[in-house]
């Protein structure tokens, strides 16, 4: 299936990363400003994490490219802030171009913004009583999954033959989150692909890459021959 532009892993066609010495945690001040922002509209219920995430992977290709990380948060964050009914289509643009014109910003009401849901917590771990259906040094198979929503099924690894080497118990399920259709927990495994399962025989030799899973992206797989599962990552 198409993978969509915020799905990089593997790809190839882009300049190479620089990395910067002694880098800040924002580069300019207002990217701060939208970090907070974004977690107090987690805090406050405005969006769960997955519901946010999928928000900042559903800019088209160039805006994805184009905004830069903290760009995307707002963008999102805007997106989110309108699905609640407080911010109309367009509101945003139009306060900051109010601004840059030399209008003096609007407060926001405190009161327009609904309190946080009782118990409130950032926590995905959960309890359930189904017992894993893969175990330690089993070989699975990704799913090809629908790439249309969000989830987090790396797209390289859809289709590749792995190793299960942890279990981390049951956690929230991206996926359904994200649409509001639930939690739907389900248990994690890591799984281990070997490179050249992964890019091929030019890939580097003896090299492995270690994905963390969700059930429903796994089918059982039969073992390779002279494959040798393990119980560590």
């Amino acid at each position: 299936m198409a993978r969509r532009i915020h799905d990089m892993g593997g790809m190839t066609g882009f300049e190479a990363i620089e990395v910067e010495q002694d880098e800040p945690v924002f580069h300019e001040r207002w990217e701060g400003r939208v970090f907070g922002l974004f977690n107090l509209a987690l805090a406050f219920g405005l969006a769960n994490v997955d519901r946010a995430r999928a928000a900042v992977e559903s800019h088209e290709r160039d805006a994805y490219l184009g905004l830069g990380y903290y760009g995307r948060w707002l963008e999102a964050a805007a997106r989110i802030f309108e699905d609640n009914g407080l911010l109309r289509p367009g509101e945003l643009d139009a306060r900051a171009q109010a601004v840059r014109e030399g209008a003096q910003p609007t407060p926001v009401d405190p009161l327009a913004i609904p309190p946080a849901p009782p118990g409130f917590s950032l926590s995905a771990r959960r309890t359930i009583e189904r017992a894993p259906l893969f175990h330690l040094g089993q070989s699975v198979r990704a799913r090809d999954v629908d790439a249309s929503g969000h989830t987090r099924l790396p797209g390289y690894v859809r289709g590749r033959r792995g190793v299960v080497v942890a279990q981390y118990g049951a956690w929230v399920f991206p996926d359904t989150h994200a649409r509001g259709e639930g939690e739907s927990p389900q248990h994690v495994y890591c799984v281990r692909f070997e490179g050249r399962e992964l890019w091929g025989a030019e890939a580097e030799a003896h090299t492995a890459t270690h994905v963390d899973l969700f059930e429903s992206y796994l089918d059982a797989a039969p073992q390779a021959a002279g494959e040798m599962g393990t119980t560590t990552v």
